[in-house]
C-alpha cells in the first residue's frame, strides 16, 4: 500500500523534493504539496484503490502525511 501511495504522491503531488526522502509522519504540505495537488492526489487514490473519500474525510489532516493517508485508506477498506 505504501508503495502505491508514494507512487501517487510522486505523480500527482508536485513535490520539489524526492518523495522517497519524505518520512511517513512528515507534513506533506510543508514538504511542498499544495492544496490543489492534494485534490489530485485524492482523486488518484480513489481511482487506484477503487473507493471514495466521504465528505467527513475531506480535510487537510487526512492528506497531511503518508501515515494519515494510509490510515484513511485502511479505514475505508474496512468499511
Amino acid at each position: 500500500m505504501d508503495e502505491k501511495i508514494r507512487s501517487i504522491l510522486t505523480e500527482h503531488g508536485r513535490f520539489p523534493v524526492d518523495v522517497a526522502g519524505i518520512e511517513d509522519d512528515e507534513d506533506l504540505f510543508q514538504a511542498g504539496m499544495t492544496s490543489h495537488a492534494s485534490v489530485n492526489v485524492m482523486l488518484a487514490l480513489e481511482d487506484e484503490f477503487d473507493l471514495e473519500f466521504p465528505e467527513s474525510m475531506l480535510r487537510k489532516s487526512t492528506f497531511e502525511t503518508v501515515a494519515a493517508i494510509r490510515a484513511a485508506l485502511v479505514e475505508l477498506a474496512a468499511s
